[in-house]
């Protein structure tokens, strides 16, 4: 609850900021000199740009907490049973176990949109960011897709091979 409280406090402070800047850059366009209009251009280009960015985060996470909740009701939730260090951090030699497990459960079954997710959930615990993301997205495309009919033969999904730590 307190990460989706961050959350609304950040989009909101957000908001406010575009629409401060917005309103400086409708009033460097008002001031209606050539200089003057492509400052105040490029400055409402900033708010655009930002909005985008903050919208498809929000669609994001708004997705893999669907995904999440669809787990969770089906019991596939992974479990948080990772040793942690002193400071409350998850220890690493743990979470690559873990992702080892994941990695495999995912490679033999790839179109398991519940095996990506865990996946994403292993790259999430151990600090790769990045992988974490783009297997989550590969969870929500493979989610989001129609019931497969029968694949032509020769194709397969791209492998979870990677390990967290990076290459």
């Amino acid at each position: 609850m307190r990460a989706k409280i961050t959350y609304a406090v950040t989009a909101a402070v957000l908001v406010f900021y575009f629409v401060l800047v917005g309103s400086r850059g409708v009033l460097l366009i008002k001031h209606g000199t050539l200089l003057t209009v492509t400052f105040g251009v490029a400055v409402l280009i900033l708010p655009v740009i930002g909005i985008w960015f903050l919208w498809k985060n929000t669609q994001f996470v708004r997705r893999a907490n669907a995904l999440a909740a669809e787990l969770d009701a089906e019991g596939g939730l992974p479990v948080d049973d990772l040793a942690r260090t002193p400071s409350g951090r998850i220890d690493r030699d743990s979470a690559d176990a873990a992702f080892a497990r994941r990695r495999e459960e995912t490679e033999d079954t790839p179109d398991d949109w519940r095996c990506w997710f865990r996946l994403a959930v292993a790259y999430q615990d151990a600090r790769d960011t990045p992988r974490a993301r783009k297997a989550m997205q590969r969870a929500i495309a493979l989610h989001n897709r129609p019931a497969p009919t029968t694949a032509p033969s020769g194709t397969s999904a791209p492998a979870a091979t990677s390990s967290p730590a990076g290459d």
